[in-house]
């Protein structure tokens, strides 16, 4: 029983997802909801506030735990590290106004839909919730909440088709509507008052409020009105920031809730509406040119043409093809495989150009609506980002901690002092409630955040804007980044070096278009002149920069889209290739393509029906010279294709294969199957693309690997070719050797192979800089292991070893340097593996494909401004990876800027913690301007100051520390609270023992005539029989806050302040020397000087005002002594102990302490491993569920094995 409700209580959301959680369900309970609200009344709201801390503990004390289906309240947690929860209430939408609709009859033709299953009958009601402006309903069938406003996954091709081709009824679309949510990506500018109560709910905004309230209950109002300002002030930013930040995203997404669009009604004929009517199964005419998509949909009829570069930032126009109308039973995306896709309009997405056929205008399915839409998913993870775990957070809030426990001693030692002398109830509050305000800094977070807004700053003059500041820090402990290569580590460009043509199973002489020498007419021609995505828009062809090279050496010329060019039954509307001036002698008359399957990523291939005009129907395909040779007749194929393909990818050539095959005349083409097409294809060449790498790429790589920060090739390119630009950059060393790891799924059991093959440079035949595969015997292991090598593989080899050899993919990856023909999906996969392995890991891209990858980064660097960096936490104005280290070096400055400001404020308050008590022995404390000084003319500005620092140039090979709880960190801050202790306590004692000392006579020191006056004073009445307890309290009421001990122990820990600030400020080797810090080295100087002049000013007015009083100039010069050995001391261990990174080795090395990094222990693993890496050596998988399997392939990935559904 207990089993079965905790099965309905809790269910998983948005499963497999990125943005999956958990979900409880629970029911309100009227009579504890009654004891809550008592509850707020009896706190006077605090209860309420910590329960808008605490969502979980508002559920919990309001309700009781129910199934979901009972439930009216719902309590969601996130799934990753930080469990993170929201609460989020069930609600009820009515669809019985919906004319013609009994409860008696299916809402849509489709049964098996989400709205027929959601609708409760004979209420006519769906519950439903809202979470992260995605809907869910309750699906009554499978009992459970379930995401609304998507077309159903389950459908096939021809269901498509067949049920939403014709559009939906009237009755059908307001249900749909009602259920669903309008189309609309709503991102309403947040109203001031809202962002304002939001911020100063904020924990640190309540702490500063109670604060304040006991300052002026103390009449400690000059500190309280400064902090007041100081805090409206940041108050104010933040808003001001935030408000803007609101604007601007209100601003990306307004247009698209304000389009008109054409749709198709059964019955009904095409309507024109708002889009924010739109649903999903909606049948949309695309038409005209320049219009924004208002939602996702499937094109089913005609051809469209679109650009993409808001969600890829790849500014190239993309062809969309319709689905298929095939009679295959498993849904349509598994269908069309990871080609899926290239069906799909996206929202936000510009129609270039739309391709009407023969039944009319081209026609899609509205698939997805508002926040399930590709835009919208863009725009949620901006409203939604993951939060960042890195150990500096966490350790600060672990610290904190530990300053609240000490405030809480503190508390516990006032009371019982000023209990025990009889003071006012009221008074005992005020002074134990005033330790927590001085133990637990409050200017602590806003000195921080300085810090990150100073280094934030430095970027965006380097030309690298943020949107994600939380992360420079982070930067700071990369050690490995991942890189793309095209548009990233070369040039975006390429250059047509030649094409080798196929002719009698034998490769040909190269032909070079040098000097403008034209291809002749053939096959090969036909193809690189058909071949390609370009268009023809405003006169000017557009496309891919390689198509675009490519088209252009053969000296033809587009056309605009002619009618009547092709036969009745084929396209009406069909782009024309006609040789120019300059193609020499060419049979026929032009070129017209028919029906075009895109380039794709994930099939490396594209294809074309041409026909010749006036000549014969052919098919050309493009693409990954293994994927072509594939579709090939064998015996087409030369023989020495491997050798000839990897003769040039060694060169760093980009390599792509060419095929084509001659129709039967009379055949009818234009509706036949992709697949029934691209079979018995005869091989034409190869075509040679030159690659140069960016002047940059070098001495970045050189930089990274000197600091001992991992570099990694991510790219969709050639293996080979891969290998050889990462040689060509240093990114591989001349002396290293590349292990190629090849892995492949078999019919039959085993399921899979990997193979281990060492590749070596070598001069067969004449050609320089070939790389191929040699056996490796004892010797090449011997020479592997003298030598360091690199694992490369292909993407379709690191799906292969995710599903089947996950138990060898965390020892690959520690080696892994190249990975080559890489999904976007593959990529963010790899990204996360690394991250597993406990690398901090940096991606950066040029935005296209990279989005996925850069978002799951540690720190992505989009070299794209265009609004997919969106995604991306970094972006540089200039498209060049020597932005990396760059920010590596800030990083790290940020990083040791937040460890000095950390150390120092806590140092601060500490100094003032232990002061304070020191003199609450004698029911003494500090005067109001003594806190002041120090509060506001010390800290507070060498808060701000001190982080002015700049990286220092060069990147040392090591990281600064990631966490405050580290040996060195807390040795530096137990060390200096120490050193305080005993100055101050050595300070308090010593002033007692001076012959001049007297303890209630103030002007005892320097005025001893004034003995006999002072000892008749207002004070004598005070003093009673029963010892210093009143009589102290008598000197208080008289002489304020004046005593020896008070002026004793504040000059000493306010000038103590000044000279840690100094001792903290660190600069090499990841800042700049301190005194390049010229506003913060000032600031010193003056408020050393102020201090100085306080010590010897002896000017009554300012001593009266200050609550100082004379001593001598003896005790003055000794104060000043003792400070002096404070800071000498304090100096020395600083930097021959907690600085000397020599000493802390030695100490490790003697402690045999060891990183226990993943990929730290790894190494130390595989360093014993004699058998690794497995050369000239086959692995094969073990069969499924067997045990064997079970416990290796422990290291999956979930998210790799999810469909890609993200751009």
């Amino acid at each position: 029983m207990g089993e079965k409700f905790a099965r309905s209580h809790h269910a998983l959301l948005s499963q497999g997802e990125e943005n999956e959680m958990e979900l409880f369900g629970y029911r309100s309970q009227g009579c504890r909801r009654a004891l809550c609200i008592a509850g707020y009344v009896l706190s006077c709201g605090l209860l309420r506030l910590v329960f808008y801390w605490k969502p979980a503990w508002h559920v919990w004390a309001n309700c009781t735990p129910c199934s979901l289906g009972e439930a009216d309240v719902t309590l969601l947690r996130t799934t990753d590290e930080f469990q993170i929860y929201s609460r989020k209430t069930v609600t009820w939408v009515s669809v019985s106004a919906v004319n013609n609709f009994t409860s008696d009859c299916p809402v849509t033709a489709d049964e098996r839909s989400l709205v027929n299953r959601a609708i409760m009958k004979p209420e006519l009601k769906v519950r439903s919730i809202e979470v992260q402006k995605i809907r869910y309903v309750w699906n009554q069938s499978e009992q459970q909440f379930q995401r609304a406003g998507c077309l159903e996954d389950g459908h096939t091709c021809s269901d498509i088709h067949a049920k939403f081709g014709s559009g939906l009824s009237q009755e059908e679309r307001d249900i749909r509507r009602l259920v669903c949510g309008p189309n609309t990506i709503d991102v309403p500018v947040v109203p001031v008052w809202k962002l304002l109560v939001r911020e100063v709910l904020n924990p640190f905004y309540v702490f500063q409020l109670f604060s304040v309230c006991l300052w002026f209950a103390e009449d400690y109002k000059e500190y309280a009105l400064a902090i007041i300002v100081m805090s409206l002030l940041s108050i104010a930013v933040t808003v001001y920031d935030l408000r803007q930040q609101s604007r601007k995203l209100h601003k990306l997404v307004e247009s698209h809730n304000s389009v008109r669009v054409t749709v198709c009604r059964k019955g009904e004929g095409f309507q024109e509406l708002e889009s924010s009517h739109l649903v999903p199964g909606d049948m949309l005419a695309v038409t005209g040119a320049k219009a924004l998509l208002p939602c996702d949909a499937i094109l089913l009829s005609g051809g469209c043409v679109v650009n993409e570069s808001t969600l890829t930032g790849e500014s190239i126009p993309v062809t969309k093809t319709p689905l298929p109308r095939s009679g295959d039973a498993r849904p349509w995306r598994t269908c069309c495989a990871e080609d899926y896709k290239r069906h799909v309009l996206f929202c936000g997405t510009e129609i270039v150009q739309s391709q009407a056929d023969g039944s009319g205008p081209a026609r899609a399915v509205v698939l997805r609506t508002g926040f399930n839409t590709a835009k919208g998913g863009l725009v949620r993870s901006i409203l939604y980002p993951k939060p960042m775990d890195f150990k500096l957070y966490r350790d600060a809030i672990r610290f904190l901690t530990c300053l609240v426990l000490l405030a809480m001693v503190g508390m516990v030692y006032a009371v019982c002092v000023f209990a025990l002398s009889g003071e006012a109830a009221g008074e005992v509050v005020k002074k134990a409630l005033d330790v927590i305000t001085i133990a637990v800094p409050p200017a602590l977070p806003a000195a921080l955040a300085t810090g990150v807004m100073y280094t934030q700053g430095r970027l965006k003059k380097k030309g690298i804007f943020c949107i994600s500041p939380q992360r420079i820090n982070v930067c700071g402990q990369l050690n490995l980044v991942c890189f793309d290569k095209t548009g990233t580590l070369t040039e975006d460009g390429l250059d047509l070096w030649g094409v080798i043509p196929s002719e009698a199973n034998s490769f040909q002489n190269v032909h070079r278009f040098a000097a403008g020498r034209s291809l002749s007419w053939g096959p090969v021609c036909g193809a690189m002149a058909s071949c390609h995505s370009l268009l023809l828009l405003d006169g000017k062809i557009q496309g891919d920069p390689l198509d675009l090279k490519m088209f252009e050496a053969t000296n033809w010329e587009l056309r605009e889209p002619r009618e009547g060019l092709v036969s009745e039954g084929q396209f009406a509307h069909a782009l024309v290739i006609k040789p120019g001036p300059n193609a020499g002698h060419v049979p026929v008359e032009g070129i017209a393509v028919l029906r075009q399957f895109p380039f794709s990523s994930a099939l490396q291939r594209m294809s074309v029906l041409a026909q010749e005009i006036g000549g014969e129907q052919r098919v050309f395909m493009k693409g990954a010279p293994e994927t072509v040779a594939k579709f090939c007749r064998p015996e087409t194929v030369p023989p020495s294709f491997g050798q000839e393909l990897q003769f040039h990818a060694a060169r760093g050539f980009r390599v792509i294969g060419l095929a084509h095959r001659t129709l039967p005349p009379g055949t009818q083409a234009a509706g036949s199957p992709r697949e029934e097409l691209e079979s018995d294809l005869t091989f034409l060449g190869l075509l040679i693309m030159e690659n140069r790498l960016k002047a940059e790429t070098k001495p970045v790589l050189e930089e990274l690997s000197a600091a001992r920060i991992r570099s990694v090739m991510v790219t969709g390119d050639n293996v080979q070719t891969a290998i050889t630009v990462a040689k060509n950059s240093g990114m591989i060393s001349p002396t290293s050797q590349v292990i190629l790891v090849e892995a492949n799924e078999r019919s039959g059991s085993p399921a899979a192979s990997i193979s281990w093959q060492l590749t070596e440079a070598s001069s067969p035949n004449g050609h320089g800089n070939l790389e191929t595969r040699i056996p490796v015997g004892g010797r090449g292991r011997a020479e592997v292991e003298r030598r360091s090598y690199h694992f490369a593989m292909s993407g379709r080899s690191y799906q292969v070893i995710t599903q089947h050899f996950g138990y060898l993919l965390p020892k690959l990856l520690l080696q892994g340097t190249v990975f080559a023909r890489m999904s976007p999906g593959q990529k963010s996969s790899l990204v996360e593996e690394f991250q597993k392995l406990g690398y901090f890991v940096g991606m950066c891209g040029d935005g296209a494909n990279d989005c996925g990858a850069l978002k799951v980064a540690h720190a992505g660097i989009s070299l794209s401004e265009q609004e997919a960096s969106v995604a991306s936490p970094f972006t540089s104005r200039t498209p060049s990876i020597a932005c990396v280290p760059e920010l590596i070096r800030q990083g790290r400055a940020a990083l040791v800027t937040s460890f000095c400001v950390f150390k120092y404020m806590a140092l601060y308050s500490t100094i003032q913690y232990l002061g304070v008590l020191l003199l609450y022995w004698q029911l003494n404390s500090f005067g109001n301007y003594q806190f002041l000084f120090q509060d506001l003319a010390i800290t507070t500005v060498i808060g701000i100051t001190m982080s002015l620092n700049g990286a220092y140039p060069k990147l040392v090979p090591y990281r600064p520390p990631s966490q405050l709880i580290s040996p060195p960190l807390l040795l530096s801050v137990v060390l200096n609270i120490l050193f305080s202790l005993a100055m101050q306590v050595f300070g308090f004692v010593m002033v007692q023992q001076q012959p001049w000392y007297a303890q209630h006579n103030i002007h005892s020191a320097c005025h001893p005539r004034n003995n006999s006056q002072v000892e008749n004073s207002s004070l004598a009445p005070a003093l009673g029989a029963n010892g210093t307890g009143n009589a102290a309290a008598g000197e208080v009421a008289a002489n304020g806050y004046k005593s020896y001990e008070n002026t004793t122990v504040w000059l000493l820990s306010t000038m103590n302040c000044l000279l840690v600030a100094l001792v903290f400020s660190k600069g090499k080797p990841f800042r700049q020397p301190v005194y390049t810090n010229y506003l913060f080295v000032l600031v010193l100087a003056v408020q050393l000087g102020v201090c100085i002049f306080l010590v010897f000013a002896d000017i009554d007015g300012l001593y009266s005002h200050m609550d100082l009083v004379c001593t001598p100039t003896s005790w003055r010069a000794s104060l000043l002594l003792m400070l002096l050995v404070t800071f000498a001391v304090s100096f020395v261990v600083e930097e021959a102990v907690i600085e000397n990174r020599a000493l802390w080795l030695l100490l490790k090395k003697w402690a045999r302490y060891q990183s226990q990094s993943p990929y730290k222990r790894l190494e130390r693993t595989l360093a014993q491993d004699s058998a690794w890496p497995p050369l000239n050596k086959t692995v094969f998988s073990e069969p499924r569920g067997s045990p064997g399997e079970a416990s290796k392939a422990a290291y999956g990935n979930p998210a790799f094995e999810s469909h890609e559904d993200v751009l």
